[in-house]
């Protein structure tokens, strides 16, 4: 019996923490898998040594440069021939409370942070979206946060940015589901991981562990399996879901 052909995957953000866990998980599925990184190579290359099997490359790009987001995509689709997979995780979170930062800064971190949270992840399901829907297939996972939808009131663009990225992932899931395409949304809460490590372990850290009835963050791993089920498993009517994965730290309905 023939094996199906072997997808072919590319994560942005990831050479730590959810990108990297996300990376390992498709890996083990069987993907190959198109490791995105922007600065850190030396985390880069730890991540792809520890990936499963062969053929997994390294691409490095600022998201938040549109024209560096076209190089990314033209690089990974020149190297593994098609990407039938997209998890757009790369994201960036600052500090900006409204009454504690000048408006400089205010303006500094909006813009930096809408560019590289949503407007680089527009940009590249856009080109992923035009060739999966060319191709009659394809997937895409947006990492959101429960920001987009509790508020992030010492970091307000990030706030927004994931909310952004929401209502983008469901844009494109009423868009492309006829042609076979479909779009995902995970929104975790604190996740703990190295970016996160300040934070969970700092002056906020009780604040933070009492939001969550757990008794505990989310692991980047958790985080990561729920990926992969969208990108491999979860069924065609769940395209344009948006999936809370914070532990019962925030509800809606």
């Amino acid at each position: 019996m023939s094996q199906p052909p072997r997808l072919h995957a590319l994560v942005t953000g990831a050479s730590r923490g959810i990108g990297r866990a996300i990376a390992e998980e498709l890996a083990a599925r069987g993907c190959r898998v198109a490791v995105h990184f922007q600065q850190n190579r030396a985390a880069a290359e730890s991540t792809l040594a520890a990936l499963h099997g062969d053929g997994h490359a390294l691409f490095a790009a600022d998201m938040a440069d549109p024209t560096a987001v076209a190089q990314l995509w033209h690089d990974a689709t020149a190297a593994f021939g098609r990407i039938d997979i997209v998890v757009n995780n790369a994201a960036t979170y600052g500090d900006h409370a409204p009454l504690a930062t000048s408006y400089a800064d205010w303006q500094r971190e909006w813009q930096r942070t809408l560019a590289t949270n949503l407007l680089g992840p527009a940009h590249l399901c856009h080109l992923a979206a035009n060739a999966m829907a060319a191709a009659g297939a394809g997937r895409i996972v947006n990492i959101s946060s429960r920001g987009a939808f509790r508020g992030e009131p010492h970091a307000p663009a990030y706030g927004a940015s994931k909310a952004g990225l929401n209502s983008l992932s469901q844009s494109l899931a009423l868009a492309l589901a006829p042609r076979g395409v479909y779009v995902f949304c995970l929104a975790p809460g604190w996740v703990d991981t190295d970016m996160a490590h300040d934070y969970l372990t700092g002056p906020r850290a009780a604040e933070i562990r009492a939001q969550h009835p757990l008794g505990r963050v989310a692991t980047a791993a958790e985080i990561a399996r729920t990926a992969a089920f969208c990108a491999l498993d979860a069924p065609a009517p769940m395209t344009g879901s948006i999936i809370d994965i914070n532990g019962a730290s925030y509800q809606r309905t």
